[in-house]
């Protein structure tokens, strides 16, 4: 079998391409939480604690950047230890999850109901059933 034909058997299975439909929906899908994080979630949590802008929260490494400059400029002159990004990025892993868990639960409830229905009886069983049943009444 050449390997151009192997290839091909792999990339049209069914999985795979379910697997890459998966992998571009999840791209899109992340970039609406980020959105949601950042430009909802975000400012929100940031004026409860006193109109506090997280992307922004960093403590200087170096002697060099100047007091108040954002998290940008301070990069560009020295070392900083950016936690305030690190808090955005777990806030957004945990929403994230969080939506994915629900997602889940939700298709395994439908799942879940879709198993507990009784399989119909096959119709050749059916038609034994009726053949029995009309040899008793005779």
């Amino acid at each position: 079998m050449s390997m151009v034909k192997e290839f091909r058997d792999f990339a049209v299975k069914g999985n795979v391409m379910d697997m890459a439909v998966g992998v571009i929906i999840g791209g899109a899908f992340g970039k609406i939480v980020t959105s949601v994080i950042d430009d909802l979630i975000m400012p929100v949590i940031g004026k409860i604690v006193g109109n506090v802008d997280f992307s922004n929260l960093y403590v200087r490494l170096s002697d060099k950047i100047p007091d108040g400059a954002s998290l940008a400029d301070a990069k560009k002159v020295g070392a900083v230890f950016a936690y305030g990004s690190f808090i955005t990025v777990v806030i957004n892993f945990a929403i994230l999850a969080f939506i994915i868990f629900m997602m889940v639960k939700a298709i395994n409830k439908v799942k879940k109901k879709e198993e507990a229905k009784p399989a119909a009886t096959p119709a050749d069983v059916v038609l034994l059933t009726e053949i029995r049943d009309l040899l008793k009444t005779k």
